[in-house]
């Protein structure tokens, strides 16, 4: 009986796993397909991105299947669950690849998946198109190109390079103190890209404060910045951690604003709006632009009035990238389709995308700086700073 129950619960989470993109995604099995995988958090802390990526591609996969899909085929989207983990994107990229024979995949939400599934693709010679990978060793490691990774967005030198000069140029701000989780690669890397700009430009920083993620109680880092002398703070770190700085910088009678990176950029930080009110985050595109609201209205309405994240706007490119490059490759052919990607010029909503066949990084892209307006839960533009 032990046996037969076991074997009923490892059905049950197969059928979990595929439905991970948040029920029936319309897709079809057979030849007539063309099978794209996707992969990010749709539980853990980053959920809320990964939610919004798998969503906004299960809405765009069903528009051009009813336009008549692709190459004369249908699409059939995969997606998988990573937790925000890195070995279980391990997992889900192997499952995709030798299971599921993908032509390619969008995502993951995060650098440090994407740099731990590099072996995985090369095993299998499939592409990974990544949303918000922006740590530099995604696509080049040690001066090796990464050959079947690639990424819409910025990278954390571009990132680095808009946080410094909006804090020094922007707010005249001179002394600045960091708090980051020491062991994740998007921290450090955009940490390391943000000093080397702040200080080249006359900046100093006056506390240099860690933490290991799933930490919860921050209090002795924000003592030693409260007493530094710190204009600001810049936390390269994910929204949820972001929340509860916030929280506890408040309860120690400090007011001073913080500034996150792309990975604080949510509608989650309304929970707490009071908290994060007047302080900043960096963006790959204005969360509030005029011009993208009747996408924002069509997500919306097909997600039960639920609010576009950024991942969303950077995985409707990441898909446009793909579509682009099944064309321009002719085929299914997984090959093909690594190849195109430098071959062709997308206009997305986040800008142009052409990618560097020597990084196989966007070329040109820069970002923004919104202020977070708790009172009237949303973000207020600030600046557009080049990335470049």
């Amino acid at each position: 009986m032990r046996k037969l129950l076991a074997l009923v619960l490892a059905s049950l989470m197969l059928v979990g796993l595929l439905a991970g993109c948040g029920g029936d995604n319309g897709s079809t099995g057979g030849d007539d397909t063309i099978k794209l995988g996707w992969m990010g958090s749709l539980t853990g802390d980053q959920a809320a991105y990964g939610t919004c990526e798998s969503q906004t591609l299960k809405l765009l996969v069903e528009k051009k299947n009813a336009e008549g899909g692709i190459l004369g085929k249908q699409i059939e989207l995969i997606c998988y669950d990573t937790k925000g983990d890195a070995q279980e994107a391990v997992n889900v990229a192997k499952r995709l690849c030798a299971q599921d024979k993908v032509c390619g995949i969008i995502g993951p939400n995060a650098s440090g998946q994407c740099i731990a599934i590099q072996s995985v693709l090369n095993e299998y010679h499939i592409s990974d198109m990544s949303t918000v990978a922006t740590n530099e060793k995604v696509t080049v490691q040690d001066g090796v190109l990464q050959e079947y990774n690639f990424r819409v967005c910025f990278l954390d030198p571009e990132q680095g390079r808009i946080a410094g000069t909006f804090v020094y140029d922007n707010l005249g701000f001179d002394k600045v103190a960091i708090l980051y989780d020491v062991n994740d690669d998007y921290g450090q890397g955009l940490k390391d890209n943000f000093v080397k700009v702040f200080e080249g430009k006359g900046g100093t920083i006056v506390a240099e404060e860690k933490y290991n993620g799933g930490d919860a109680d921050f209090t002795a880092q924000l003592t030693t910045i409260r007493d530094s002398g710190a204009q600001l703070i810049f936390t390269p770190i994910f929204y949820q951690d972001f929340i509860m700085i916030h929280k506890q910088a408040r309860t120690l009678g400090m007011d001073l604003p913080m500034l996150g990176g792309d990975g604080c950029a949510s509608e989650v930080l309304f929970d707490a709006a009071e908290a994060v009110d007047g302080s900043y985050v960096i963006n790959h595109v204005s969360l509030v632009d005029p011009s993208t609201e009747s996408w924002r209205q069509e997500y919306g309405a097909r997600w039960n009035g639920a609010k576009m994240e950024l991942n969303g706007y950077m995985a409707y490119d990441a898909f446009l990238t793909w579509c682009a490059a099944v064309e321009k490759a002719g085929s299914a052919d997984a090959e093909a389709i690594a190849k195109a990607y430098t071959e062709i010029e997308v206009t997305g909503i986040t800008g142009t995308i052409k990618l560097d066949p020597a990084t196989h990084n966007p070329v040109g892209k820069s970002g923004v700086v919104e202020q977070i307006d708790g009172a009237n839960r949303t973000y207020k533009f600030v600046a557009s700073v080049a990335a470049g």
